[in-house]
């Protein structure tokens, strides 16, 4: 059976309502357009069906206007032969003719309500269908926005995240144990008395002297007897002097 008994359910039904109270809005929505598109193709089909016994009825209404002034014809010719009675049973049976006639037109008048009614109900059909389709869209959107929302929670908050921010806090443990040893071992280390500083910049000078010492000898001065291009800038310096 059915969401929809009838084609009137669907056209009242409020899909907002029915989806509140769905434990699978996904699945009811999906269920409500399927049985709107077959509801849709029968009523569809049923207003093919009416007008096609509206034309069938109307090649029957044409037959018997055509049989009317066949019997009209007929009583006429009876007339001029003096032949009363058989113009008068040619007149019944063109009135005959006549009332089927109009047993028809009533008919199709009948056919013509409800094709007009089909017609409504296929607008609204498609209304309720269009509305269905949008919201089954705004679901699917909602639903792959909360699966994504679920997987950067799942990224910021899962175990995998979590075991990273432990050997984070694993890893700044050890430096701090590192940094507290190192602070530990200046801990009650006696300052320098005032001889150990000065025995200390005595011995910054002695090592800056030996270092002084050592660059002079490793890179010598030229003499000017040794550099022939010195000689004459020497002798001058010599006269002037």
């Amino acid at each position: 059976m059915g969401i929809f008994s009838r084609t009137r359910d669907i056209i009242a039904a409020n899909m907002t309502d029915m989806l509140d109270r769905a434990e699978d809005p996904a699945k009811m929505i999906r269920m409500i357009i399927v049985e709107m598109e077959e509801t849709l193709v029968e009523v569809r089909a049923s207003a093919a069906r009416t007008i096609a016994d509206q034309k069938e009825l109307r090649r029957a209404i044409a037959k018997l206007e055509i049989a009317q002034a066949g019997w009209t014809e007929k009583a006429q010719l009876a007339l001029s032969k003096d032949r009363e009675d058989l113009a008068k049973a040619a007149l019944v049976e063109k009135q005959k003719a006549a009332d089927m006639a109009a047993q028809l037109e009533g008919d199709i008048a009948d056919l013509d309500e409800g094709l007009m009614a089909a017609e409504d109900d296929i607008n609204k059909l498609q209304q309720k269908l269009q509305e269905a389709r949008a919201r089954q869209s705004s679901l699917i959107k909602r639903m792959e926005g909360a699966q994504n929302r679920a997987r950067l929670r799942e990224m910021t908050n899962g175990a995998r995240t979590r075991d990273a921010f432990a050997r984070f806090d694993l890893l700044e443990r050890r430096v701090d144990l590192a940094e507290g040893h190192a602070e530990a071992l200046a801990m009650g280390a006696q300052p320098k008395t005032l001889e150990e500083e000065i025995a200390e910049l005595r011995m910054n000078d002695a090592v800056e002297a030996e270092l002084a010492a050592l660059k002079a000898k490793a890179n010598p001065t030229p003499s000017p007897a040794s550099n022939p291009a010195l000689a004459p800038q020497a002798e001058a310096d010599k006269t002037e002097s």
